[in-house]
């Protein structure tokens, strides 16, 4: 596991797994725009789509997607120096009241016309700092609900379990392992 430094300053990191050649959030953006996985995705997912979304339309299902992406990418990739990370991202449980120790945090994509389904996934490493640990099209109120959303949730997990066990609950940690892997 080797972490991606996204934003050049720090402040948002991406997890590359062993097993890929690039980082998650690459990825995810490269999915997010791939007509043919989306119809896949979508076809697959339909009846989830329809009753959560009242969308009956592949078709329609895959622009709006199309046009999210590219907007969260931009606000993503695009990140001033003053941006406030903890504006974006939210804690995973919407009932969730104090901070945790590499707490699990959402971020989603901005629909006007029905919410998005698009989610990234991360670990707060500290205030206004963010380690993107996967995403997924969320179209089920629970992520236990389907298994590629439960997947995000196991990787969530495994990759705190990661830094737990090596000391990276802090920034000092952080930048500690990533120094010893180099």
């Amino acid at each position: 596991m080797k972490f991606d430094n996204i934003d050049g300053n720090g402040r948002l990191w991406a997890v590359k797994y062993d097993e890929n050649a690039v980082n998650v959030l690459s990825m995810l953006f490269c999915q997010w725009s791939d007509v043919d996985w989306l119809a896949d995705f979508f076809s697959s997912n339909k009846a989830d789509l329809e009753r959560n979304f009242q969308i009956r339309s592949v078709d329609k299902a895959i622009y709006d997607t199309l046009k999210d992406a590219e907007e969260l990418e931009c606000m993503i990739l695009d990140l001033a120096e003053d941006s406030d990370l903890d504006k974006m991202f939210r804690p995973l449980n919407n009932m969730r009241t104090s901070e945790l120790l590499l707490g699990k945090e959402k971020a989603k994509g901005r629909r006007e016309t029905h919410p998005s389904w698009l989610r990234l996934y991360a670990l707060r490493l500290e205030k206004g700092v963010y380690l993107i640990t996967g995403g997924a099209i969320k179209l089920t109120h629970t992520m236990q609900e389907r298994e590629h959303t439960l997947e995000e949730l196991r990787k969530l997990e495994k990759v705190r379990n990661f830094l737990l066990s090596e000391g990276a609950c802090d920034m000092d940690g952080f930048y500690d392992l990533i120094q010893n892997k180099r």
